[in-house]
């Protein structure tokens, strides 16, 4: 089976100004190179990805075309959202449904404010036709409260996804990282129609996994959302120690 795959990058960083009023979140750089690149790294270990699109905005459309130019990536399109402010921009789940003309296959959807260790082949393995999510135990109810918080069942589908909950069920989240049937992006039309949000993809999980069985995938290795300037600096010092250790990936060949 062949993927088509979109990292969405077209917001404005606006938890993370100053640092990112002149650059993209997925630019900036951890330990020598932009987040981006360990998001293609991952990619490119999966050779039923075939086509990769970086949903970007105006603002920051040079800049992608320039990442995408320097590094010879030509298996990259970056599709342009018209919007050049926080204000203006669409937002995830738009961002995905104004992208559904140009995705033929089922679609693999990583944030691009994601960075992680861990393989995503045992993930596309898993994939049966249904929608994954890439889930992480963060081991920490507190920081639980930041994210989707998840319960599965035995089966690993999802039996419960709540948004930022004050009273997290358990420290299992959401990470950013999705594998839809091209079919679910009908179901993004009916979703926004009938008033859903345009901007977390979280919302739209929560509200899918009640029409249509979701299942999870748990990351391996280690995972940082780069949300924050705290988070990000988090992920700079806990990867740097890692590389300097001779830290290897793990994961699941």
């Amino acid at each position: 089976m062949k993927f088509d795959a979109v990292i969405l990058a077209g917001g404005y960083g606006k938890r993370m100004w100053p640092i990112t009023l002149n650059i993209a979140k997925p630019l900036l750089p951890v330990c020598g190179k932009p987040v981006i690149e360990y998001i293609m790294e991952k990619l490119n270990e999966l050779e039923c990805v075939e086509h990769v699109i970086v949903s970007t905005n105006l603002k920051f459309e040079h800049d992608f075309k320039e990442w995408s130019r320097a590094h010879m990536e030509t298996r990259i399109e970056v599709s342009v959202e018209e919007s050049s402010s926080e204000e203006e921009k669409l937002g995830a789940v738009k961002a995905l449904s104004r992208l559904s003309q140009q995705l033929e296959r089922d679609v693999l959807v990583v944030a691009g404010d994601n960075l992680f260790t861990g393989s995503l082949r045992p993930m596309v393995k898993r994939y049966s036709g249904k929608p994954i999510i890439a889930l992480y135990d963060v081991g920490d109810a507190e920081l639980a409260k930041l994210y989707g918080v998840v319960q599965i069942d035995d089966e690993v589908r999802i039996v419960d996804f709540v948004e930022k909950p004050e009273r997290p069920a358990s420290t299992l989240v959401s990470t950013g990282i999705y594998i839809f049937p091209k079919q679910v992006f009908e179901m993004i039309g009916e979703y926004l129609s009938g008033g859903g949000g345009r901007d977390r993809l979280g919302d739209f999980i929560q509200w899918l996994y009640k029409k249509t069985p979701v299942y999870g995938y748990i990351l391996d290795g280690e995972w940082w959302d780069i949300g924050d300037i705290e988070s990000y600096e988090r992920a700079i010092k806990t990867l740097s120690r890692r590389l300097a250790d001779g830290y290897k990936d793990r994961h699941v060949p």
